[in-house]
């Protein structure tokens, strides 16, 4: 059963779920409006979704240090009751968010974070590498591209659209919705602090995301 643009926006008022999500359901469930809800539901993003508009006001500050002391990283992140914020649960996903970021070096937490000014400065780079590529492309094609690229820089630089780096399958957005959906609590990364030892001085460059998934025992 195909299924349009329109079907991806109800099932999203429907669900509250994001975009994307909502076309892997139709995707799955070959455009039945009933059977994707269900698939949201069993997935637990749909359920994750509707407690967005939930306060969380507790959580907990935790903090990773390279094993070296080459790096060092301060994360809060929110939830809704102290009794899940002192969960080992809540904890562990805290303390792997705070991991992935020492390893991914992310400048903002979220897409809306980043300033319009860098933003648009970041567009003009694009454009101008557009322009100048082989073959140049008519204006609006070039347009489309930047928009693509533009993506690609949100995923470089923004914490919840980075892919997780203990699980290249999902991105951090996805690890926190998987966390919503299990703890029953709204849960937000509010905010973060990373620390680069000797950062902008001159030094040579050592790979430090294989350091940190090495000091925990993961696979590059």
């Amino acid at each position: 059963m195909a299924f349009t643009s329109k079907d991806v926006m109800e099932l999203r008022q429907r669900t509250g779920v994001g975009m994307m999500d909502c076309k892997k359901a139709l995707v799955e469930t070959d455009g039945d409006m009933e059977k994707a809800i269900d698939y949201l539901r069993e997935k637990g993003i749909a359920s994750a979704a509707k407690k967005q508009g939930r306060i969380a006001s507790q959580g907990i500050v935790d903090s990773y240090i390279h094993m070296n002391g080459k790096i060092g990283v301060l994360l809060e992140v929110n939830c809704e009751t102290d009794f899940v914020a002192m969960s080992p649960v809540f904890k562990e996903l805290v303390h792997n968010i705070a991991m992935h970021i020492a390893a991914a070096a992310p400048s903002y937490v979220t897409k809306e974070e980043v300033p319009s000014a860098e933003l648009e400065k970041e567009r003009e780079i694009l454009i101008a590498q557009a322009k100048n590529e082989p073959n140049p492309k008519p204006d609006a094609i070039i347009e489309k591209m930047v928009d693509g690229r533009i993506q690609k820089y949100y995923k470089d630089v923004c914490l919840m659209e980075q892919v997780y780096v203990r699980d290249s399958s999902k991105t951090i957005s996805q690890l926190v919705t998987e966390a919503v959906a299990s703890i029953g609590e709204k849960i937000t990364v509010r905010r973060f602090v990373r620390y680069q030892m000797g950062e902008g001085l001159q030094k040579r460059e050592d790979d430090f995301v294989g350091e940190v998934m090495a000091q925990a025992g993961m696979a590059k």
